[in-house]
């Protein structure tokens, strides 16, 4: 990684270019760092976790202007296709996650350059720069009032966690949810899972320093797989009767995923 001063070109047409106040890391961004993602591509800008100010829009811009605050998303809408018209998916026919382009829709080409050279985008965010440039799809408008160097972590982690809990699983009234790994994503879980008011709250993580923190975000009770000499979801499976509900992995870890779906009831 470097800091170095490069140019940003303006924004084309349905591009917006975003001033960047604070972005966050996320572990996807380490991970493409170490060229682990498929076809690796540099140089290029990581980033997606973050929050601005938009700077200048390009043609055919409506949805925003200059001085709106906005999050920078990698999962954009262009409201048009089959995905954006329907509640069951955000996997958008035009923007949908794509970590091996490079370039601008509209062209192809990057926005970022150096000496003439050319420096790839990611994810169509690249929030590790002063200014950015995105499609309009990929910006999110908020409300101004909104502490910066607190909302720029909505754009990923939390609304990852979040959104799993509430527009997938959706657990009811009452009912019981199992939250395996209690980092961001876990605790942006939970925090759904309060919203939507299930009553049993399970938080699930190897590191017992994490249990006093995941309390302020609804979790109820704490389960550490290493305290017990069986399996994670036996243990849960005897403290809820048979089950829970649902369950949210939170983790990437393969064997926490077994563990999260055999802990659910039949």
């Amino acid at each position: 990684l470097s800091v170095e001063e490069i140019e940003v070109a303006p924004p084309q047409k349905n591009e917006v270019r975003v001033k960047i106040h604070f972005t966050s890391l996320c572990h996807t961004d380490v991970y493409f760092w170490e060229a682990k993602g498929q076809n690796p591509l540099f140089p290029r800008i990581l980033g997606h976790e973050a929050e601005g100010v938009v700077e200048s829009v390009g043609e055919g811009v409506i949805d925003v202007q200059p001085g709106d605050h906005v999050l920078p998303i990698f999962t954009g809408e262009c409201k048009e296709c089959p995905h954006c018209l329907s509640e069951a998916s955000n996997m958008c026919d035009l923007l949908r996650i794509n970590t091996e382009r490079g370039g601008m829709l509209h062209d192809g080409h990057t926005r970022f350059s150096k000496d003439g050279k050319p420096i790839y985008h990611f994810l169509g965010t690249s929030t590790f720069s002063e200014y950015t440039v995105v499609h309009v799809g990929q910006v999110a408008k908020i409300n101004p009032e909104a502490p910066l160097d607190k909302v720029c972590v909505l754009s990923c982690g939390m609304s990852t966690g979040f959104g799993a809990t509430v527009n997938v699983a959706k657990p009811k009234k009452g009912g019981s949810v199992a939250i395996f790994g209690l980092g961001a994503v876990g605790l942006a879980a939970a925090e759904g899972a309060r919203v939507c008011e299930a009553s049993r709250i399970i938080g699930i993580d190897l590191n017992p320093n994490r249990f006093e923190e995941a309390k302020k975000f609804g979790c109820t009770e704490f389960v550490n797989p290493k305290d017990h000499n069986k399996p994670v979801q036996e243990v849960i499976a005897e403290m809820t009767g048979g089950g829970v509900d649902c369950s949210i992995e939170c983790t990437g870890s393969t064997q926490a995923m077994v563990s999260a779906f055999e802990c659910v009831h039949d």
